[in-house]
């Protein structure tokens, strides 16, 4: 499995991320130009080839108006958009399906991120830093290069979010600023010795959105490996470092929700456990327990991503008679999964297949094993049997 590891030990911001993928892929130049066809009006973008601390590595660099744009100032007489506004330009970008639903769905994580802080409708939102144009173009160059990539799994590590205050358009701020904050629920994250941002808020939403685990790095056999400078100038190293290799064993972070039932009926708790699948969980399911004042109630359980806790935690309490939920974080053993579609006298059966840990296994998926045993009148176990696996 390709796996792509972001190291963000000292912070991460959109055009640092930028850079470091920007080392891992071969054809660099047609990027510069596909970035620089987007339409953006005034934009130019360049990537420069430089070194820190004695390290090789790159600079993006957006220039609007022949004046490149800093994250970190407060731009004066600068229009804000909204929304919709960057959505209608997001539209109108020369780019694949891929890079603007990404693009928008990065948006929208700000967008509700801006709107929880301010006690307002995502409709309300105007931005004002992240609604610039070298901002959009940071994160559009982003989703163009993981997409570009193609990795299969992406990871980050913990987030180094930096100390101190900030400058910004609402005025001087605690780090993180109120909407990285609200950004960073659910990923881990430290605060060092250096007193400045270190996380902005487009940088929290890029790896909020692609990650989709947090943890040190997995054992992985490294390809290719990427370095991405900040703009600000510490005593270590300011970059994003970007690592691009291939899983050997798969390891990944989930959540156990769990809460014990005693007053609900059968029906009410199978509603539950249902509608926890249907909106996404990794697993839920039922046990029988004996409670307090010998009741018989039930045991329900979630399992989901740690970024989804909230969510399901909340469906739990508004679904179930429960006043409580409790979560219990665990790492999880997995086997790399792939399916592949085998053509079988009985039609199309996809089987799944498992790898890793020196162990590897497949099946075949039972929903396709049974419309096919249904339709031609063989029994399950023997059209399993004469099924071919990979």
């Amino acid at each position: 499995m390709k796996t792509l590891y972001l190291e963000c030990l000292n912070g991460a911001a959109g055009d640092m991320i930028a850079a470091a993928l920007y080392e891992l892929i071969s054809d660099k130049k047609s990027f510069i130009k596909k970035m620089n066809s987007l339409g953006l009006s005034g934009v130019k973008v360049n990537v420069q080839n430089v070194k820190k601390s004695g390290i090789k590595g790159y600079k993006f660099n957006v220039a609007v108006g022949g004046h490149c744009e800093s994250n970190f100032s407060v731009k004066k007489n600068h229009k804000s958009k909204n929304l919709q506004d960057i959505n209608k330009i997001v539209a109108k970008l020369p780019v694949s399906e891929f890079v603007k639903k990404n693009t928008l769905a990065i948006y929208n994580i700000l967008a509700r991120a801006e709107a929880k802080v301010h006690g307002v409708k995502v409709s309300q939102i105007h931005f004002h830093e992240i609604g610039n144009l070298d901002a959009i173009a940071d994160i559009a160059a982003a989703c163009i290069l993981i997409e570009t990539i193609a990795p299969d799994n992406i990871v980050a590590s913990p987030v180094n979010a930096g100390g101190g205050f900030v400058k910004c358009s609402h005025g001087t701020l605690p780090v993180p600023a109120p909407a990285t904050a609200e950004l960073l629920k659910d990923i881990p994250v430290f605060s060092g010795k250096i007193k400045s941002e270190l996380c902005t808020p487009t940088g929290a939403a890029i790896i909020k959105h692609f990650a989709k685990n947090f943890r040190s790095m997995p054992e992985i056999k490294i390809k290719k490996t990427g370095y991405g400078f900040g703009s600000k100038e510490f005593k270590t190293l300011n970059c994003v470092r970007a690592f691009l290799g291939e899983s050997l064993n798969l390891k990944d972070v989930v959540v156990q929700l769990e809460c014990n039932l005693d007053d609900a009926t059968g029906e009410e708790v199978g509603y539950a456990c249902e509608l926890l699948l249907r909106k996404g969980a990794l697993d839920a399911f039922v046990l029988p327990v004996f409670m307090k004042k010998n009741r018989p109630g039930f045991w329900l359980f979630c399992l989901c991503k740690r970024q989804d806790a909230d969510k399901f935690a909340q469906l739990m309490l508004k679904h179930t008679s429960s006043l409580g939920v409790r979560e219990t974080v665990y790492d999880r053993y997995i086997l790399e999964r792939k399916l592949t579609a085998a053509k079988t006298p009985y039609g199309k059966i996809n089987i799944k297949t498992g790898v890793g840990y020196g162990v590897k296994k497949s099946k075949c998926e039972y929903e396709d094993v049974a419309k096919a045993a249904k339709k031609s009148g063989v029994s399950l176990n023997e059209l399993k049997q004469k099924i071919r696996k990979p």
